[in-house]
């Protein structure tokens, strides 16, 4: 027997914690959000650890667990992922590094991770620009959406063992003090290539608002397990930015491009809310991800986190728990907390609320943090949720 049409709806980082300006309210407490409350009133919550100790505190790490992903032997990095959803192909001798284009001042502090949110001609503008200066049979650039880039390395020599720092936790932080670093003597060959070109691509983008390049997350093409396959069903991904939609296509999900997914504040809600609908016709499971709450979290901007949560609650889950009728199941969670303090993302685990036909509910009546803590489904890990989803 099949399980019930399924709907995820993945508010990324939406997960905070309480703020006195708030009213030691967290950003979802004080938020109006009536159609994830109604998840909770009439379902259950529960507690979901996406972030695990001894993995980095990546998006492609938390999403991978919300899929119920083995990070212990799936785990490949963001480079590949993103690569994926683009369409390339990384061949054995290849390593893919996620490549922001960010912001840095005269004394070499980084001020902006995402480059001001670098339009897309920028973007596009700056990686033809390095590919022209920099790129080599063994260095290639690559666009994705915004600031959010590739860098290709290819030749049997160089290595995965490269220890990196997320761009995004050091906002405000000299730029030297974080560049790659080898993880071993055979990676040392790799770290003095990735210092050479974050150096030359300096001087190539000076004068530009993203004036700078930090790779960062690299890795190699892996063996990652279908969900499709796992629990005989069919899936399909909706979401704007490629790391998502590379775990998808991964996983064994469909991605269903959406014109105007930003992968921000402006992306296109209702487009996304009416491809979630259509995709319940030819689709079991529906993983629908929007991005907005996490970019204006890490910007620290709160009031731009309470709209991206309201309009997440009164764009998408609202409209396709209306249109999508009876006897489809829902889900809402973040994928990890980024709190507004610190603009970072942290490994508390998140607040889960599901709702199933004839689920019996707990007594919960709102989705937020606090109240999940209490949730009849305790906290979950690994493929708890999937599996309660799913099987």
């Amino acid at each position: 027997m099949k399980p019930f049409k399924t709907v995820i709806f993945l508010g990324d980082g939406m997960a905070d914690e309480p703020l006195a300006e708030l009213g030691n309210r967290t950003p979802l407490q004080a938020a109006h959000t009536p159609n994830m409350d109604l998840i909770a009133a009439k379902g259950r919550s529960g507690t979901f650890l996406t972030l695990p100790d001894g993995f980095p505190t990546s998006s492609d790490v938390a999403n991978m667990s919300v899929l119920g992903g083995n990070l212990s032997t799936e785990l490949c990095g963001r480079g590949p992922l993103e690569a994926a959803s683009q369409g390339i192909e990384l061949a054995s001798n290849q390593i893919a590094f996620r490549m922001n284009l960010v912001s840095v001042d005269d004394q070499g502090i980084l001020r902006d991770f995402s480059g001001g949110h670098i339009s897309q001609r920028d973007a596009d503008e700056s990686i033809a620009l390095l590919n022209q200066q920099l790129g080599s049979k063994k260095v290639r650039f690559a666009s994705g959406i915004s600031y959010r880039t590739l860098l290709i390395l290819t030749g049997s020599k160089f290595s995965v063992e490269i220890e990196c720092d997320k761009p995004d936790d050091n906002q405000g932080n000299p730029v030297c003090e974080h560049l790659p670093r080898p993880g071993g003597k055979a990676s040392e060959l790799t770290a003095t290539l990735l210092g050479e070109i974050i150096q030359k691509a300096s001087c190539i983008l000076k004068g530009r608002a993203a004036n700078a390049i930090w790779p960062w997350s690299g890795g190699k093409a892996g063996s990652i397990h279908s969900v499709s396959e796992r629990y005989h069903i069919t899936a399909a991904v909706i979401s704007a930015v490629d790391v998502i939609k590379g775990l998808g296509l991964c996983m064994g999900l469909e991605v269903i491009h959406v014109p105007g997914a930003t992968g921000y504040i402006d992306t296109n809600y209702e487009g996304k809310a009416l491809a979630a609908l259509d995709a319940l016709d030819n689709y079991d499971f529906v993983y629908l991800h929007v991005e907005a709450p996490d970019e204006v979290s890490h910007a620290q901007d709160l009031k731009l986190k309470l709209q991206a949560i309201e309009d997440f609650d009164k764009r998408i889950v609202g409209p396709v728990m209306q249109g999508a009728g009876c006897g489809v199941a829902f889900c809402v969670l973040p994928d990890h907390p980024v709190p507004i303090s610190i603009g970072r993302h942290t490994r508390t685990p998140v607040p889960v609320a599901l709702w199933k036909p004839g689920c019996e509910p707990d007594a919960l009546l709102t989705f937020d943090e606090k109240s999940a803590l209490t949730g009849s489904l305790g906290v979950m890990k690994g493929s708890d949720l999937m599996d309660l989803l799913l099987r």
